[in-house]
């Protein structure tokens, strides 16, 4: 007998394998979904964390170019310039020294902000001895002592400042306190008092009066803007007590500001 063909087809042993599809699937190993709008490249790095290392660079280059040309000559026979420009380096560092630590933890972005932030002050120590290249002579000794004098008065002012806010403060597990002891007492911003002072002290060791003249409004102005920013925050924080503190006292000048 011949054998069915059709009973062979039946066979359990024999399934049929029906049309062959191409696979639709991912290619991609399995792992974690990655959110929409996600790319495989490295995050860029902030603009202006690149941008600042950019005039770190210029400026150490300007600096050994000047080192190359004798600037030593020029400090030895401009000593209150050589020893404003140490002050304030010794101030810079005595500053981190007694800052508050919390502060001093910044990611790239709050860095980059910062060296916006110097740019200004990169520009008022450039125009002061820029603006004396176009007078005759030298600044006079009297004035330039007397700017020294403003600089070490705000760089007291300021670290004595400093070291009292961490003195007053309760310890971080009691929570914040506003501190309104010391300079405090009398006005409620002693910090960028001194750090004005500082800043319009440089004019002085090159008699430059438009470039403190301009320092002066500036200065004003951004300080006008700082301090409305920082006492919006602490009202925010402390409420009516930091608004009654605000009724006694002043902001920069007690009785004048």
């Amino acid at each position: 007998m011949v054998p069915d063909d059709s009973a062979a087809a039946a066979s359990p042993s024999r399934k049929p394998t029906g049309p062959l599809k191409a696979p639709t699937g991912s290619l991609k190993p399995p792992g974690p979904e990655q959110p929409r709008g996600a790319t495989l490249q490295p995050a860029r790095r902030d603009f202006t964390v690149r941008l600042a290392e950019l005039v770190i660079l210029l400026t150490a280059i300007v600096g050994a170019v000047a080192l190359g040309l004798g600037i030593s000559a020029y400090f030895a026979a401009n000593r209150y310039v050589e020893v404003y420009l140490i002050a304030y380096a010794a101030f810079r560092f005595a500053d981190l020294l007694v800052r508050d630590e919390a502060a001093l933890g910044i990611d790239s972005v709050r860095f980059g902000r910062r060296i916006m932030n110097e740019l200004p002050l990169l520009a008022l120590f450039f125009s002061a001895p820029f603006e004396r290249s176009w007078y005759h002579g030298s600044a006079p000794r009297w004035l330039q002592a007397l700017g020294l004098l403003i600089e070490l008065a705000g760089l007291w002012i300021v670290l004595g400042a400093r070291i009292q806010l961490g003195f007053f403060s309760a310890p971080p597990a009691q929570g914040s306190t506003l501190v309104r002891n010391g300079m405090y007492r009398y006005i409620r911003h002693p910090i960028y008092l001194g750090e004005f002072l500082v800043l319009i002290a440089w004019p002085f060791e090159y008699a430059a009066p438009v470039t403190l003249l301009l320092t002066l409004i500036i200065g004003v102005l951004i300080l006008r803007v700082r301090i409305r920013d920082e006492e919006a925050d602490m009202l925010a924080m402390f409420g009516d007590e930091y608004a009654a503190y605000r009724r006694a006292t002043d902001s920069l000048i007690p009785n004048v500001w």
